[in-house]
């Protein structure tokens, strides 16, 4: 029997979907809950993932973070205020450091 286009098309994209439902349910990253925490969620998830704050902090201290931040807005240009940049700071720092002080 002769598959169509048609249908090795439809096959296809099935097989994508399978491959995106099985991605969709991984776990969503939980940051700890504190004063801060709103202006990382919403500043952090428009270049990366916030995995990588979890994933960085056994080797964090407060000034890698204050680097970190600064490098994100110097080199990469994310869009973050002075403010915002240390009440970042000082979120990842009470509550993603690893590494002693």
């Amino acid at each position: 029997m002769r598959i169509s286009r048609f249908s090795s098309t439809l096959a296809r994209a099935a097989a994508l979907l399978v491959c995106a439902q099985a991605q969709a349910g991984e776990e969503a990253i939980k940051l700890d809950d504190g004063p801060g925490h709103d202006a990382v969620t919403t500043s952090c998830v428009l270049c990366h993932s916030l995995d990588y704050i979890q994933m960085n902090a056994p080797v964090m201290t407060r000034a890698r973070w204050e680097a970190t931040v600064r490098k994100m807005i110097d080199k990469f240009g994310a869009p973050i205020s002075g403010d915002d940049a240390k009440v970042i700071a000082d979120y990842l720092s009470a509550h993603y450091v690893g590494a002693p002080q």
